[in-house]
């Protein structure tokens, strides 16, 4: 059985703690993971089997699964149901070639082999029976205190090289032994506590495929129609794609004779033909991501669904194109059918408002009525819905990701007057995807995704193309006026920075909240339940803060993060024990309050940024925490929204002085300039993923605020 062995992982219920071993596999193969192996020596072969069954639900075909030893538990798993690939067997374990006889020659059956004896008795094996072998240990490990002595690299390349089957290399195994290992020979790594016992394991499968593989551009997918104007379909999501970082692939579905103004003419090739580019392409190129636009039958949709149930690329995002600008239904019943069956092997769908009527069998009544629908949709089809305001009335566009249990993230912005909106829904669903695979959370990713959105939108009408709805700019962020960006100055950066968030800004101002402490009429409890989470907050941005200053480059940016940690928790977390534990201080019931799921995206964002270990990124997603409040506290002294901040009868007056004060501000300067110094000596790649960093966390900011 040919099988890709390079990142495998072996589960530890005791490492995978309180999360599980269901959800941490979930979350592994999410990343990347493309073996399971379901290790728990200590279960009985009734637990083995559920899990088993369980464990092909999560996995839903994204990764092979196996299991240690137990060859009855495949058995029987396999009968109830459960995609079991097959078994990993020790030299003490049943005779693989029994192991071979009972689950048949498809099954994909592995080896512990540790000398060269034990490589001499695979030889002496029929061919087939062994699919690959298990060597190790590579380093000393605690998750098997009885491994034999620790091979190393030069080791296992040595028996590498003497073996009959593909090796994977297994025990100990650290990020710096990855790439060695696969120069040794290694078919793949298996590793343990690297997943297990990680914070987040997809983050952490991540890494270790990206080690593995070196590859820094995720490859996208998009399976859509043709647009010669280039402003939609295929062409828009290439140019989305490369936008976001990602190496593009097209599989065509339709031709259209199409311009600005609108279709000519529709030619769909045959289904089969769709059918000859995706095995061309899914036989040779490893597919980190597949985004789905235009289907024009239902023929073609099954062709794609048989496609997606064989392959389940780890990221899919489908773009439902089921209605005309005109209004008119693009689909016939059947296909329409077929579209809502496609839905249930996406992640993400991303209708627009008609497209959510269609999928949800009723006509929508405002944008709360949408969320309702897009909530029935995700229960129906087990996808998140990326529900989108824009064809709604008045200033505001909204956007929300919906989930089965309601709004899971929620983003507002201004509408942006322009007529080049050609495109629009199948660039950001290839970026989106995009993000996706790079490995951004889903509701980070929309977020970025969204931003980068509407910089292109206001970008479009530069671009003059056609008499039409013109495209967006998808590159607008490297062109400046019909030529190659040269290198910004600080200013320059800071400038396109602050813009680029004045629809966040302009949020921030009209929340009731920010209106209502400002003067003074804010529920107390209200309050202390904002402060509460901030204090959790402030808690994990000081550790962050010390690790910019670990990585900072110069003894004054060193300085400057260290001190400005020591501040987060000897000025600003004592002003919030003032009001939450006022008797003892700052102390463990500061912290009591659960996070809410805003505090912990906003803090997962900033981990993840310290995580890169750019520096670089790092200070741009702790710059809006400086920037926006020293913004809004200046404008507060000042009198905004009828403030009072410097009123000492002002009953909030301790917070709000405390971000008017001119020190703070000081602070948040030099703040600003360390990041624009930066970004405008950093390459593009580099300076894209600062601002992408920065305007996560400015929506974040947003959202915190607005915390109930």
């Amino acid at each position: 059985m040919s099988a890709d062995l390079s990142t495998y992982l072996v589960t530890d219920p005791d490492l995978c703690g309180d999360r599980g071993v269901v959800d941490t596999v979930r979350d592994a193969v999410a990343g990347g993971v493309t073996v399971v192996q379901l290790r728990d020596k200590d279960a009985p072969d009734a637990s083995i089997v559920e899990q088993l069954i369980a464990l092909s639900e999560a996995i839903a075909g994204r990764a092979l699964l196996v299991v240690d030893d137990r060859v009855d538990a495949v058995v029987e798993a396999r009968r109830r149901g459960a995609r079991v690939d097959g078994v990993h067997v020790g030299q003490s374990d049943i005779h693989v070639a029994d192991a071979r006889r009972l689950l048949g020659p498809d099954a994909l059956i592995g080896l512990t082999a540790n000398t060269t004896a034990h490589l001499d008795a695979v030889r002496a094996l029929p061919a087939g029976t062994v699919d690959y072998i298990g060597v190790g240990v590579i380093r000393p490990t605690a998750t098997k205190p009885d491994h034999p002595p620790a091979l190393g690299v030069d080791g296992f390349r040595a028996l590498a090289a003497d073996s009959p089957v593909p090796a994977v290399a297994i025990g100990g195994i650290g990020v710096d032994d990855i790439a060695p290992l696969r120069e040794a020979g290694a078919a793949g790594v298996a590793v343990v506590s690297a997943i297990c016992a990680a914070d987040d394991a997809r983050q952490a499968a991540q890494e270790i495929r990206r080690l593995w593989t070196g590859r820094t551009a995720p490859r996208v997918l998009s399976i859509a129609g043709s647009d010669p104007s280039g402003g939609a379909g295929i062409q828009a999501d290439l140019k989305s794609i490369a936008a976001h970082g990602g190496y593009g692939m097209a599989a065509i579905t339709a031709l259209t004779a199409q311009n600005t103004q609108g279709v000519r003419a529709v030619h769909v090739p045959p289904a089969g033909f769709l059918r000859d580019q995706l095995r061309a392409l899914s036989d040779d190129i490893g597919i980190d991501a597949v985004k789905i636009g235009m289907l024009a039958s239902a023929e073609v949709i099954e062709t794609v669904a048989e496609w997606l149930s064989a392959h389940r690329p780890a990221t899919v995002v489908l773009d439902p194109v089921m209605v005309a600008t005109s209004g008119d239904r693009l689909l016939d019943a059947r296909a329409e059918s077929a579209l809502r069956d496609l839905a249930a092997l996406a992640d993400v769908v991303t209708p627009n408002l008609a497209e959510l009527a269609v999928l949800a069998g009723r006509p929508l009544h405002g944008w709360d009525d949408a969320l309702c629908a897009a909530q029935r949709v995700s229960a129906e089809t087990g996808a998140l819905v990326l529900a989108k305001g824009g064809h709604l009335g008045g200033p505001s566009a909204p956007d929300a990701l919906v989930g089965e249990d309601g709004v899971i993230a929620a983003f507002d912005g201004a509408r942006i007057e322009t007529g080049s909106t050609h495109g629009t829904g199948c660039s950001l669903s290839s970026g989106l995807a995009t993000l996706r695979a790079a490995g951004n959370e889903w509701p980070d990713a929309v977020c970025e995704a969204r931003a980068w959105l509407r910089e292109s939108l206001r970008a479009g009408d530069a671009l003059d193309v056609g008499r039409g709805h013109g495209p967006v700019n998808h590159f607008a962020g490297l062109w400046q006026r019909g030529g190659l960006r040269t290198r910004p100055t600080p200013y320059e950066v800071r400038d396109e920075w602050w813009q680029g968030i004045a629809d966040v800004r302009t949020a921030i101002d009209e929340l009731p909240f920010i209106r209502a402490l400002a003067d003074g009429s804010l529920d107390r409890e209200r309050f202390l339940r904002y402060l509460a989470q901030d204090a959790l907050y402030l808690r994990e941005y000081a550790r962050v803060l010390a690790e910019a200053a670990r990585l900072a480059p110069s003894p004054e940016e060193q300085a400057f993060w260290a001190e400005s940690a020591r501040g987060c928790i000897d000025g600003e977390l004592e002003l919030h024990a003032s009001w939450l534990t006022p008797e003892t201080g700052v102390e463990a019931e500061t912290f009591d309050a659960e996070p809410s799921p805003v505090t912990t995206a906003y803090l997962d964002h900033l981990r993840a940024a310290a995580f890169s270990g750019e520096y670089a990124v790092l200070i741009a997603a702790v710059l809006p925490c400086f920037w926006l409040y020293a913004d809004l506290g200046a404008r507060l002294r000042a009198g905004a929204f009828g403030a009072r901040a410097l009123d000492p009868r002002h009953r909030y007056a301790s917070w709000l002085t405390t971000y008017a004060d001119p020190g703070f501000a000081e602070a948040s300067e030099r703040a600003i300039g360390f990041v624009m110094s930066a970004a405008a000596t950093a390459d593009e790649q580099v300076r894209r993923r600062m601002q992408r960093a920065f305007m996560l966390a400015s929506e974040h900011e947003r959202a915190f605020f607005d915390l109930r």
